[in-house]
């Protein structure tokens, strides 16, 4: 049987109570003034007014939201979310739109800000904790605007992009500048914990940053062909950087470097919540939809 005979997937407002239901549940909240419970029905399906006297504004279930102001069908919307999230190296804007007969400019607009919703916010605790193993590394991915094919060095023409995973757990990737101990100490400084078993390749930058912490620091020797020494290794980070390659090169083909980010962050969020996590593919998607609140995500063309 098809995933998509779930009537959420089949009509518009079958889609909005189960939006409702992921967002609100029992106690429906107005997302201009935070009031739980204080709203009554308008005149307009899934239109709610705020009782507070100093708010009575109007709201929806996706007002503030990544999917605000939108024309796309809710059931569309969620077709989307279940499509970005169980698709392991992802899924591209042309395909999008054929599977769900919409436009290339409707499909480039979803995923954009399905990427968006997928993006972990807030204050995230730290890496590591417990004395758990993390894995530190850092690829490379395209070229920069208007740089040459060849460099002095391997990353300077390139977008870098450093991964911290835990083993067993989450990911964390993001785009710096270099892989001088300048550009990745704050990085590791603001997401490991002080009892984290640091793993790296034998960079020096590594070595510094983890004297400077006082960090536990464990390498492996990769220009000798040392691969793992016990339970010594790169090898989870390196597993991630497999699926985020394949992916970018044989899914999405080219990113901007201006979206870069929001690429990483929609590979982190699924590896973040794996099928070898427990978390299967339908609740992969809700996890999504739930990251939507609070978010926008607007493009303006310049005139």
């Amino acid at each position: 049987m098809s995933t998509f005979t779930a009537p959420h997937f089949q009509s518009h407002e079958a889609a909005r109570e189960y939006l409702e239901g992921l967002r609100w549940g029992a106690e429906r909240v107005c997302p201009h003034c935070g009031v739980v419970n204080q709203s009554f029905l308008t005149k307009k399906p899934g239109v709610y007014r705020c009782r507070v006297k100093e708010c009575r504004k109007d709201f929806s279930v996706t007002t503030k939201s990544v999917m605000e102001s939108s024309h796309i069908k809710l059931h569309v919307w969620l077709q989307a979310f279940y499509l970005m999230a169980s698709s392991k190296k992802g899924m591209s804007a042309h395909q999008l739109h054929r599977t769900l007969g919409i436009t290339y400019k409707s499909a480039w607009f979803l995923t954009h800000r399905i990427r968006e919703a997928m993006r972990a916010g807030g204050l995230l605790p730290p890496m590591g904790g417990g004395g758990k193993p993390v894995e530190v590394d850092e690829t490379f991915y395209g070229r920069l605007k208007g740089m040459p094919k060849k460099g002095r060095y391997a990353w300077a023409n390139k977008n870098v992009v450093l991964t911290l995973v835990e083993r067993g757990g989450a990911a964390r990737s993001f785009h710096i500048d270099g892989v001088r101990a300048g550009e990745i100490l704050p990085i590791i400084r603001a997401n490991l914990s002080k009892e984290a078993r640091l793993m790296t390749d034998e960079a020096n930058a590594y070595k510094y940053i983890a004297e400077v912490e006082g960090l536990s620091h464990e390498t492996v020797n990769h220009s000798k062909d040392e691969y793992v020494r016990g339970d010594i290794s790169t090898n989870t980070v390196e597993g991630y950087y497999s699926i985020f390659k394949r992916g970018m090169k044989g899914v999405y083909q080219h990113c901007a470097e201006k979206h870069l980010h929001r690429y990483l962050a929609e590979f982190d969020f699924r590896y973040s919540n794996r099928s070898a996590l427990g978390v299967e593919d339908g609740e992969r998607a809700d996890l999504a939809v739930k990251g939507a609140a609070g978010k926008r995500l607007t493009y303006r063309q310049s005139h």
